[in-house]
């Protein structure tokens, strides 16, 4: 059995609403903005495939998974490999993501668990999530990501 024990929280408070956050998590058309990469799904429902696509320079699909929970714009639950890896069970893991009004601001918060100790997947999301939901946040203040 694999040690899945791994995981990585990180959380962040962005002056927006808790749709923008779920917009900017879900729609093809804003993710691309701060991330230069496009979530894609049919419909965001329980069950359905989704697709994390590279969109500089040529289209690659990087990321599949399956959509395991969904309550916009509260909450959206996607299980999550690397394209390559897709066939193994043992490669998926599970984002979570928790989208809370506070006054004038959203906190937001991203679970991503059930990761292998020591693995490429974990030293990656360590150093990727800070950076993408940092310029996502700038993104929804200011109307520009970072460039990354």
């Amino acid at each position: 059995m694999t040690d899945k024990s791994a995981s990585f929280i990180y959380v962040t408070f962005i002056r927006t609403t808790p749709e923008k956050v779920f917009d900017a998590i879900t729609r093809p058309e804003v993710s691309r903005r701060y991330w230069d990469h496009e979530n894609v799904s049919d419909d965001w429902r329980p069950g359905s495939d989704w697709q994390h696509i590279k969109v500089k320079e040529a289209r690659t699909v990087e990321l599949v998974g399956k959509v395991i929970e969904s309550d916009p714009p509260r909450r959206l639950v996607i299980s999550w490999a690397n394209e390559s890896q897709k066939d193994d069970p043992d490669q998926y893991s599970r984002v979570t993501y928790d989208i809370e009004p506070k006054g004038d601001m959203v906190k937001l918060t991203v679970s991503h668990e059930e990761l292998q100790p020591g693995s490429g997947m974990l030293k990656g999301i360590s150093e990727g999530w800070p950076i993408v939901l940092s310029s996502m946040k700038s993104f929804l203040e200011t109307g520009q990501g970072l460039n990354i």
